[in-house]
């Protein structure tokens, strides 16, 4: 008789064990906002990917970052930088208050790296912050006269059909002979 009460308690060891294990859900009033299926997603914006990518490496680079830094700098960089687009974009005839957002911008994204980053690092980083900031702004300067002469180059559909303007192929055709 004593084997059932031990078999009954490893029994309920065992799942509160695993029930412990499980990842708890999160409730729909966490504060996650659905996305505005209306509006472009900033973190899709390929011309902001690619700023966010060559900036990213210009750091890795330059930190020696190892695989898990180099992943967050990352996640932070492209973060940083769909959010200061929003905002060149937002207060483009504003230039103080943008100036304002991107000083507050900055100093989030900078406690993120300093979580992440060692102290030797950050002080590296900290030293070439206007560097980088440099960097960005003249990769972001050719990105977009790149992609306005891939725009002019290779015009997209203006219709669904996928048709282009085009010079049309010159062949000989023949015109029936106007009567007088």
């Amino acid at each position: 008789m004593t084997m059932k009460p031990f078999f009954a308690a490893l029994l309920l060891a065992t799942a509160v064990a695993a029930r412990a294990q499980q990842v708890p859900a999160v409730p729909a009033s966490a504060g996650t906002m659905p996305q505005d299926k209306t509006q472009p997603s900033p973190r899709l914006n390929p011309v902001v990917a690619a700023r966010a990518a060559h900036l990213s490496t210009q750091m890795v680079r330059d930190l020696h970052l190892n695989g898990y830094q180099a992943s967050r700098l990352r996640d932070i960089n492209a973060d940083k930088l769909a959010k200061l687009d929003a905002i060149e974009h937002q207060y483009a005839t504003n230039p103080q208050a943008a100036e304002e957002q991107t000083k507050l911008l900055t100093k989030t994204s900078d406690q993120q790296l300093q979580a992440v980053l060692t102290t030797d690092q950050y002080t590296d980083y900290f030293d070439a912050r206007k560097r980088y900031a440099q960097a960005d702004k003249d990769y972001a300067r050719s990105a977009s006269a790149s992609i306005l002469v891939n725009s002019v180059q290779n015009p997209t559909p203006v219709r669904a059909n996928d048709a282009v303007i085009s010079p049309t192929k010159t062949s000989k055709t023949t015109r029936p002979a106007v009567r007088q």
